[in-house]
């Protein structure tokens, strides 16, 4: 199950008094109707629901137009389909249309021991690109060190003794890091932000200070300040900012068919091993709420899947 973007929501003017949940579905097709071209009845499938989806995934049957969906690999489980395809369509938004990923690139992905930070870490890997993970507890080092030799390192920062951007630029040689994925950023200074798990996170001068020369920077900070001394510096380095809000694919049906490209390209690395999702145990329906409450306080750390 994904986060509820209630925010984004109020804001499309999408305001419902209930919210559709469990977006993230694979199924088999129980019928189609007389335009439908790209499925058949009994076809295994998965995708995304759009954000003004009538139904939620956690149904038994859902109603969904078949741009929304592409075929499930027979290699592929259910519960690897379901909890993998809205991670990899984030990972390939960050890392290939909003940063240009290629081979031989520094990449650095904040909390690499997130279901996000998990794929995008093989994806950039299996792309060649030498990439970088931040840790924020000595389990997720752990589960990160795992991951070798798909990392060329990683910074344990739950101690508060390892400063990312010192790191980040003794191991490129000092030229910084060509992309750059946060999971947040801090905006003020620690005086200013007590949250204990804001301390775990980087500033923005620090991502600043380790961009390289036309680096791109991809944030999922919504709120995102830059002063102008920011943006010189930006500007100094050729560097861009780039959002991670994947669902723009689905807000415009000009990207329908890179969109479906890319849902099957998460399908095929999945059945071919080059994805491995950090997935929790499947559960069943009547845990569902509980476990939905966790996810829209984002705790935890794997991808739940719920099974009927």
């Amino acid at each position: 199950m994904a986060f509820v973007m209630i925010q984004l929501l109020a804001e499309m003017k999408m305001e419902k008094d209930f919210f559709p949940v469990g977006r993230e579905i694979a199924g088999i097709v129980l019928d189609v109707g007389s335009k439908v071209s790209f499925f058949q009845p009994d076809d295994e499938v998965v995708g995304i629901l759009p954000l003004d989806s009538e139904d939620p995934g956690l149904c038994e049957a859902v109603r969904v137009h078949e741009h929304y969906l592409v075929h499930k690999p027979e290699k592929v489980s259910w519960t690897e389909a379901a909890g993998t395809v809205g991670d990899g369509v984030r990972a390939y938004t960050a890392l290939h249309y909003l940063s240009r990923l290629s081979p031989g690139k520094w990449v650095l992905i904040m909390d690499g021991a997130s279901a996000l930070g998990t794929i995008a870490i093989q994806l950039a890997h299996h792309r060649g690109a030498k990439v970088i993970s931040t840790a924020c507890s000595p389990e997720d080092r752990q589960y990160l060190e795992g991951l070798r030799p798909a990392l060329a390192r990683v910074i344990d920062v739950s101690g508060g003794k390892a400063h990312v951007a010192e790191s980040c630029l003794e191991e490129t040689g000092g030229l910084g890091v060509d992309i750059v994925l946060d999971a947040g950023v801090r905006l003020y200074s620690e005086d200013d932000e007590p949250a204990a798990e804001l301390q775990l996170l980087p500033h923005k001068h620090d991502i600043l200070t380790l961009l390289g020369v036309g680096g791109h920077w991809v944030t999922t900070e919504e709120n995102l300040q830059l002063d102008p001394p920011d943006s010189h510096c930006l500007f100094l380095k050729g560097a861009t900012v780039a959002f991670l809000n994947d669902e723009v694919w689905n807000l415009s049906n000009v990207q329908q068919g890179k969109y479906l490209c890319v849902l099957k390209d998460v399908m095929e690395k999945l059945a071919t091993g080059v994805f491995r999702p950090r997935l929790d145990e499947p559960i069943p329906p009547y845990e569902a709420k509980v476990s939905m409450e966790g996810v829209q306080k984002k705790q935890g750390r794997k991808k739940q899947v719920v099974q009927f």
